[in-house]
């Protein structure tokens, strides 16, 4: 099967984690680790976030007395796709010897109207108190909102429409590389009046892009992996529960937080609804689980899954075979 993997940036760096460089590496491995099994029975692309680093390089940038003024998003999209894609890179060379990996560095469109460059709402970036936040939206022209008992830069987050480099990450795909690509949700771009591509400020939500990847490529299964097993009914009250399986009518139900869960959600939704495939969300350990039908919230258009059996029982009658 053709599978795309989106690792949470919970992967690398946990919340109020110092980002050490050996820290993030060592996950890196761990990553590779529990990937490798999926990786050797099945094609595989794997995306990533990029919260927590692309905010370490726009503090750094932010306080360099040379600069004057920080290095925009898409340059700092750019660097730490590099960076990441490294040690993914790296580990998953260490955990298949003799499989070819590749790591892109790669582009998504995004529309010059979109409506949420006149809203921004993704939190990037440090934690600061209320006096410390006012001084860097005076000193940089920042956008700032609460997050929690603190405050954060936040950026705008439009759709993705298209990873500009689809046709050379299936190329590789087709050659029997593992790809790692779309990293923090692809480098944000758009087209000018003559058509040229140009980085804009502004960060993609790498789950939505991810599903458009697995849209564009026709993948088999979208499995989104963060820090918690399940989608949870009633989250956050006594009465939560873990949701094994699902359709898309049923999680569009729900009232899912926007920044965190929601996308996750809304690109599992959008990709079943298209394709008929098989998405599922839960925690990295239990990828293959996921594929199993062990393990995560499953969702599938009527909300049964057997397992891998079940995929390809659905492409033999598609094909006539």
């Amino acid at each position: 099967m053709r599978i795309v993997v989106a690792l949470g940036g919970n992967a690398l760096l946990q919340r109020g984690e110092a980002p050490e460089a050996a820290i993030q590496r060592e996950r890196a491995v761990q990553a590779a680790r529990s990937l490798a099994p999926l990786a050797a029975e099945h094609e595989l692309i794997i995306t990533h976030g990029n919260g927590p680093q692309v905010g370490v390089l726009a503090a750094e940038s932010a306080s360099d007395p040379r600069l004057a003024e920080p290095y925009p998003l898409d340059v700092l999209g750019a660097a730490t796709q590099g960076m990441i894609g490294y040690w993914l890179l790296q580990g998953l060379q260490n955990a298949l010897p003799g499989r070819q990996v590749a790591s892109l560095v790669n582009q998504t469109l995004v529309m010059a109207h979109d409506p949420a460059f006149d809203d921004p709402t993704k939190f990037v970036g440090e934690v600061y108190g209320v006096e410390e936040a006012r001084l860097k939206a005076e000193q940089f022209g920042w956008t700032m909102k609460r997050d929690g008992d603190t405050w954060r830069r936040v950026v705008a987050s439009p759709t993705p429409q298209r990873v500009v480099e689809i046709r050379i990450a299936r190329l590789l795909l087709s050659s029997g590389a593992v790809v790692v690509c779309s990293g923090g949700g692809g480098i944000p771009v758009i087209r000018d009046s003559q058509g040229k591509l140009r980085g804009v400020e502004a960060v993609v939500d790498k789950d939505l892009t991810a599903g458009r990847l697995a849209e564009s490529l026709e993948a088999d299964a979208l499995l989104i992996l963060t820090d918690t097993p399940y989608v949870m009914k009633d989250f956050g009250t006594d009465e939560a529960e873990p949701i094994t399986r699902a359709t898309p009518t049923l999680l569009r139900s729900m009232q899912l937080p926007s920044g965190s869960m929601g996308p996750k959600v809304e690109a599992c939704c959008r990709f079943v609804e298209l394709t008929g495939d098989l998405a599922a969300i839960g925690r990295l350990d239990d990828a293959i689980g996921m594929i199993e039908g062990s393990a995560g919230t499953i969702i599938t258009p009527g909300g049964n899954y057997g397992g891998p059996g079940d995929l390809m029982a659905k492409h033999t009658l598609t094909l006539g075979v």
